[in-house]
């Protein structure tokens, strides 16, 4: 087993994700791993990175599949001993043009930005190491759709006492209710995007209390972070952040010294604790 540390990235073939390994290939002391779906496209964003003198690793994980999740769990287990900085970059977003109805929107988005990041921390959380860090990549959407929440909604998500079963029972809910029309009945937005991105900050935020709980001398750092309007293919051209003024937040959170308490369990944009 390598006593090496190892940052593990995923969805990190291109855009916010390639960038964040760049990043991490020139500043982190360890081993740092592009992660996708599909393997040769993870191997050619490898080489890309190789072809600029970096050194980053390939490991095939897919965070829709289940077995996919589990085998890239136990490589990091059996070789690294766990993980020591794990970012949670995969995700998707339907374009504003898009005609797919909004019922499949919502149950594909929520399906991806919510309850796959939550099966990978689920395995992922266990192996992080004593002073890991545990970054979510989340949105300001997120936290716009939260204010356009019903008051009763706001207060559960805002609550320091919500668990993560209530949570996924809300985001079930509002895909259910969105399957049948009346997402708007039961207090949600028009979006499935601002919404599994309310879910993944919340979850961060328990997941945070609950590190402080159960292991409260690891000074594991679990934080939700915005990287910006960034021009990717998920975003488009328009947006004013390149990928790698996007990847600079997660980055910084990833980096957080040995020691450091703070940030922990927040929404982070631009280095900043942001309101919630």
């Amino acid at each position: 087993m390598a006593t090496t540390k190892v940052a593990v990235v995923t969805g990190s073939n291109k855009g916010i994700g390639l960038a964040i390994v760049r990043a991490l290939c020139k500043q982190y002391k360890g081993d740092v791993y592009i992660t996708a779906r599909d393997v040769g496209r993870g191997e050619a964003a490898v080489a890309s990175l190789v072809a600029d003198g970096l050194k980053p690793k390939f490991h095939q994980l897919d965070i829709n599949d289940p077995a996919s999740i589990t085998t890239a769990a136990a490589y990091f287990k059996e070789k690294y001993g766990g993980v020591d900085v794990l970012i949670n970059n995969a995700g998707i977003a339907f374009k504003a043009a898009d005609t797919t109805p909004f019922a499949v929107q919502a149950e594909v988005t929520l399906k991806t930005n919510f309850f796959a990041t939550r099966d990978m921390l689920t395995h992922f959380l266990p192996l992080v190491k004593a002073g890991g860090r545990v970054v979510n990549v989340s949105s300001f959407v997120g936290s716009s759709t939260l204010n356009k929440c019903t008051p009763a909604l706001q207060q559960r998500f805002r609550s320091d006492d919500i668990t993560e079963e209530e949570l996924a029972g809300l985001m079930q809910q509002f895909v259910q209710q969105a399957q049948r029309g009346e997402h708007g009945k039961g207090g949600w937005p028009d979006t499935a995007y601002g919404t599994s991105k309310t879910g993944l900050t919340v979850l961060s935020m328990i997941h945070a209390r609950r590190l402080s709980k159960e292991r409260p001398n690891d000074g594991i750092l679990v934080n939700a972070c915005c990287p910006g309007w960034v021009r990717t293919d998920m975003a488009g051209d328009k947006a004013p952040k390149s990928p790698e003024e996007g990847a600079i937040t997660p980055v910084y959170l990833a980096l957080l010294p040995a020691g450091a308490t703070a940030p922990h369990g927040k929404f982070v944009s631009d280095k900043e604790v942001q309101p919630w």
